[in-house]
């Protein structure tokens, strides 16, 4: 597998948004911005709107991918995802909804062919929001 960054990200994101549609979310949007704000992929399950960050590498690994959704990035998680919910992505969203973040983690090995998908959901609480 090429294993340039970007790459590896968008593959990452594309077998990370399959892996959820399995498990039945809705997908909202995929790299959604707002000004400086970004958030890998948003989706809905029930009254549960999934903000989902996406960590993608090729193996073999230093850290586990999930291991670098540390403080700094929680908070941005968190502040694109209030942008994303005064933005227009709010419409047609239920009213007793629940915001969950989530980490995923895709490791890519050999040629990309094979990978490994780990999900995390309600992977951290914001305290700080």
């Amino acid at each position: 597998m090429k294993t340039d960054k970007a790459t590896v990200g968008r593959k990452g994101e594309e077998e990370a948004s399959l892996y959820l549609a399995r498990l039945g979310h809705r997908i909202l949007a995929r790299n959604w911005r707002g000004g400086h704000l970004e958030l890998d992929i948003i989706t809905l399950l029930g009254n549960e709107l999934h903000v989902v960050e996406v960590k993608s590498r090729t193996a073999p690994l230093m850290a586990e991918p999930q291991r670098n959704v540390g403080r700094d990035k929680q908070r941005r998680m968190v502040a694109a995802a209030q942008a994303f919910l005064h933005s227009d992505g709010r419409k047609d969203l239920p009213a007793d909804l629940e915001i969950l973040f989530d980490v995923m983690s895709v490791v890519f090995y050999g040629s990309g062919a094979d990978f490994e998908v780990e999900y995390y959901p309600n992977a951290f609480i914001p305290l700080y929001a």
